[in-house]
């Protein structure tokens, strides 16, 4: 970076790479943006409060007393202070270092709305649990107005920088619990950056809603659940199609010669057999 740069400049160009980072990597943009900037107390101050925004954005899991706790808004006490309402406590996160301490009780009411909440907390749980390789959740209450709300955070992500891939799989589910009826409203986010031949980044967004009955808690966390998992799964169907559509559209392009698609197996060794069959019969006649 050219040192005729001003503060602002340099603050400017911080900022905007930073906010670039895809989940995953970071701490590697901040690695590099040291050697770039040579300015290290700028970089680590402004590092730390976007930081902040990019771990509650991508629901950042971290390890706190054997629990695995989401980094949310939902969870946010301000000063950098979180709290895990399942287990009922708080904790300092440095967002730069990522190492958690100041490890309080935290006080919550335990009445009928957090019942709720820890019963949709168990019934997510035990789903996420079997329906990602490696899934976090946790439900949280929030209150919007003279509302109370509920909002239930997915998070799964598989980082591989060895073999140049990150990816992340995040939904939040927004909901109240209004007598005899909720609408329930889901947003999916899916992000993807492959980085060997090629900087890709992919990026999926939508978003679903529904109205669910609330008869009573283990028949509304039944029901939630299964919504959850249907929309996962149509989003998921959604996705590979469209890989696979993509696919077979790059392959037609590519080709010199267009070849039909008729999605016939072919069994190569039983081809190769055959033609070695034949070759030997056709050296036979020959030399006879």
């Amino acid at each position: 970076m050219s040192v005729k740069q001003s503060e602002p400049e340099k603050v400017s160009l911080i900022c905007r790479l930073l906010r670039q980072s895809p989940p995953g990597e970071f701490g590697q943009v901040v690695q590099d943006l040291y050697a770039l900037v040579k300015d290290d107390e700028l970089l680590r101050q402004e590092a730390a409060h976007i930081g902040a925004h990019h771990n509650k954005k991508n629901f950042t899991p971290v390890q706190v007393n054997g629990s695995t706790v989401l980094l949310t808004h939902y969870n946010d006490l301000g000063g950098n202070r979180f709290f895990y309402p399942q287990d009922k406590f708080s904790f300092e996160f440095d967002h730069l270092s990522g190492i958690t301490s100041k490890t309080h009780l935290h006080s919550v009411m335990l009445d009928e709305e957090e019942l709720w909440r820890g019963a949709l907390h168990k019934g997510l749980n035990t789903y996420v649990n079997c329906h990602f390789p490696a899934g976090n959740c946790c439900v949280f209450k929030k209150s919007l107005g003279k509302r109370q709300m509920f909002v239930a955070c997915i998070e799964a992500h598989e980082y591989q920088p060895l073999k140049h891939w990150n990816s992340l799989w995040k939904s939040d589910w927004t909901f109240a619990l209004t007598p005899i009826m909720t609408r329930v409203t889901g947003v999916f986010l899916l992000q993807l950056h492959y980085f060997k031949d090629a900087n890709l980044h992919v990026t999926i967004r939508k978003s679903v809603s529904a109205s669910l009955h609330v008869i009573d808690r283990n028949q509304f966390v039944s029901d939630f659940v299964k919504f959850v998992k249907t929309e996962d799964d149509k989003i998921h169907t959604a996705i590979l199609q469209n890989i696979q559509a993509l696919s077979e559209d790059m392959w037609r392009k590519d080709l010199r010669r267009k070849l039909p698609i008729t999605r016939t197996f072919m069994n190569w060794n039983e081809l190769l057999k055959n033609y070695h069959q034949n070759t030997n019969v056709s050296s036979k006649e020959v030399c006879a």
